[in-house]
């Protein structure tokens, strides 16, 4: 899994609230067990005509989203379904970090397990990326803060877990494998101590 911990991008805004996983990623796009591919079907509803056609004025087919890793989104983001889908799409199209004031817990769960950062700020710091709508945007997940070109700058809260396995690239899994050898000491300290005889 890819390190995140200093990002400097730019970052675009999807304000529609309550999105759930079926309006990031339709069912339909759902055939494979693979992660390569998915991207395409990001959105699709609300990106493409009925023949494919991307619509101008979606955020994502705009000029300003070339090269965007953050995305913005409204209050209860991922919502829905466990659909680890959903956060390989958005990867897939670049994305790295989600911003709101309030997102999905079973979203969060597997951003993490992804790579992805999923970020809570107060609602007067939303509301300034969604008056700016595009901009440049310094993410720290080790400062935990966010950075503007104009200098505003915001701390936001994150897990201490989540912190270090996003810092590090490792998933919960590969955090495990981490303490192996800690793991195996503990055993064999506890395995001696539980050999002594009982009379």
């Amino acid at each position: 899994m890819q390190p995140l911990n200093r990002l400097s991008t730019r970052f675009i805004v999807l304000e529609n609230e309550n999105v759930d996983t079926d309006q990031i990623i339709p069912a339909r796009f759902l055939t494979s067990t693979s992660r390569i591919g998915l991207g395409q079907g990001l959105f699709a509803d609300w990106r493409y005509d009925a023949e494919g056609a991307p619509y101008p004025d979606f955020v994502l087919n705009r000029p300003q989203a070339e090269g965007a890793e953050v995305l913005v989104v409204g209050r209860n983001f991922g919502c829905g379904s466990s659909r680890e889908h959903a956060v390989w799409a958005l990867l897939e199209n670049g994305f790295r970090v989600v911003i709101s004031t309030e997102i999905a817990d079973i979203f969060r769960a597997n951003a993490l397990k992804n790579g992805m950062l999923a970020v809570l700020v107060p609602e007067a710091v939303h509301a300034r990326l969604v008056e700016m709508g595009a901009g440049a945007i310094e993410v720290c997940v080790e400062e935990q803060s966010v950075r503007l070109e104009d200098g505003f700058e915001a701390s936001f809260p994150i897990d201490p877990f989540a912190r270090h396995c996003l810092i590090n690239g490792v998933d919960e899994l590969g955090f495990l494998l981490e303490q192996v050898d800690a793991i195996a000491r503990y055993e064999n300290v506890g395995g001696a101590a539980g050999t002594g005889a009982t009379t």
